[in-house]
């Protein structure tokens, strides 16, 4: 039976309150054109062995050998068998909130762990138990930036990812006066005497990405020392957290806040999800830090415990004082990256950083020497790189997917001035054969 929570009455009195006489009146805005005037066209139920062989047929269609240098935000790496023979044990795929800790041990031990591994990878004192993706921890840093020092001014650098400054603009609408430091032309970072004209006393925070959206390294060094210099925040985005494993960590730069997407850490590339929003600050800034933090301590019987220590959220406290509206963390990406972090280990994934770096300076170097193409910046990367060229873009990246290759992301759907490059992704995933094929076809293009 149909559930219909109002009454007749109840929809009365609504629409007098609203000023509407009839229901079909709220759908006026709409064009005629546009509503529906009879029950969707859609077939009637399947049996389950019906709707799996249609699922296997529609499956059939999807293209899965295409060699990748897609990059951006999401990254291909090889995820370890282990990951998801721990990640679907019951005990914690079917586990929800750890509001209970008696009985909740074992998934607030992992978000602990979590916490600790993001920590020691960003170089800062304390981690939230996770967020959604690294879009909206960056706005969520922002927030937090803005209630330690109450200024409405932010700076974003231009070579942020271009989602994550569209997050950004979307979260702070009508919180901040947001502005944006071009980047450098040559370089493809953000220098710091392009900043100092823009940052002043009513500076909240600065926001640079690093490795940036083109892959370069930033200057963490200097930008942080002009920011600080005008008593703002420096906050730092990591798209590509595996690059900590053999780069200075941006807490050792005097980064504030250190927010990131840790989809590389265990998580495939799905269709936009689900990802991972990692969030590590100061110790001072604690209590700002937006989400849960699970904390240890000792039982009754003197024995180690966890517990969750802190929650901001407007479901634990007053709505006034809540730090964020995010309702959880993503706890179970959250188990996937620290059961990837514990198998490869510190060694194991320093080693795994170097063959990322290796293999995309080599790819940098083999496509960079084909005629009519040349690396756009000069700033160093570590494993994904801008390549221009003078050739129609669009066209050779479809001839590469018909000859099996994904060529790399077109910039110039983020920025007109790039509309001749192309951004290239190399990881452990591409062979030096499936570079020089890439190298071959590009050469033959035109």
């Amino acid at each position: 039976m149909a559930y219909l929570p109002h009454t007749e009455e109840d929809v009365k009195e609504m629409l007098e309150v609203i000023g509407v006489r009839e229901i079909k009146d709220l759908f006026s805005p709409i064009p005629e054109g546009c509503l529906l005037k009879e029950p969707l066209s859609i077939p009637e139920g399947l049996s389950e062995q019906e709707l799996f062989s249609l699922m296997e047929g529609l499956s059939r269609d999807n293209d899965v050998d295409h060699i990748s240098f897609l990059g951006g935000g999401i990254y291909r790496h090889y995820i370890p068998k282990g990951v998801e023979h721990i990640l679907l044990r019951s005990e914690f795929y079917t586990s929800y909130t750890p509001y209970q800790p008696e009985v909740s041990q074992g998934t607030l031990q992992a978000i602990f762990e979590y916490q600790t591994l993001i920590c020691q990878l960003t170089g800062m004192e304390v981690a939230n138990a996770s967020m959604y993706d690294g879009a909206s921890a960056l706005a969520e840093a922002i927030l937090m930036a803005q209630r330690i020092n109450r200024r409405k001014k932010v700076v974003l650098s231009s070579a942020l990812h271009p989602e994550y400054r569209e997050v950004v603009r979307t979260y702070l609408l009508d919180r901040a006066e947001i502005r944006e430091v071009l980047y450098c032309t040559e370089t493809g970072r953000t220098l710091p005497e392009s900043i100092e004209g823009l940052v002043d006393e009513d500076t909240c925070a600065l926001v640079v990405q690093h490795p940036n959206f083109f892959g370069s390294l930033e200057d963490l060094k200097g930008l942080g020392e002009v920011i600080h210099g005008k008593g703002g925040l420096f906050i730092v985005a990591v798209a590509e957290p595996l690059c900590l494993a053999i780069l200075k960590p941006p807490g050792k730069f005097g980064a504030d806040i250190v927010v990131g997407e840790g989809q590389s850490f265990g998580l495939p590339p799905y269709l936009g999800g689900n990802t991972l929003g990692f969030f590590a600050s100061r110790l001072s800034y604690l209590r700002q830090m937006p989400g849960r933090i699970v904390g240890e301590t000792v039982d009754v019987h003197g024995e180690r415990a966890f517990v969750l220590t802190l929650a901001t959220r407007e479901q634990h406290i007053r709505r006034e004082r809540s730090t964020s509206n995010i309702c959880t963390n993503a706890n179970l990406s959250a188990l996937a990256a620290t059961v990837y972090l514990c198998l490869l280990g510190k060694e194991g994934l320093r080693q795994l950083a170097s063959i990322n770096l290796k293999m995309a300076h080599l790819a940098r170097e083999r496509l960079s020497s084909i005629k009519g193409f040349r690396s756009a910046f000069t700033a160093p990367v570590f494993n994904e790189f801008v390549l221009h060229t003078e050739k129609d873009v669009d066209g050779l990246l479809k001839a590469l997917k018909e000859k099996g290759i994904l060529g790399g992301l077109p910039l110039g759907r983020f920025y007109r001035e790039l509309r001749g490059s192309i951004l290239v992704s190399v990881t452990e995933m591409n062979t030096e054969e499936e570079i020089e094929k890439l190298a071959q076809e590009m050469e033959t293009y035109g």
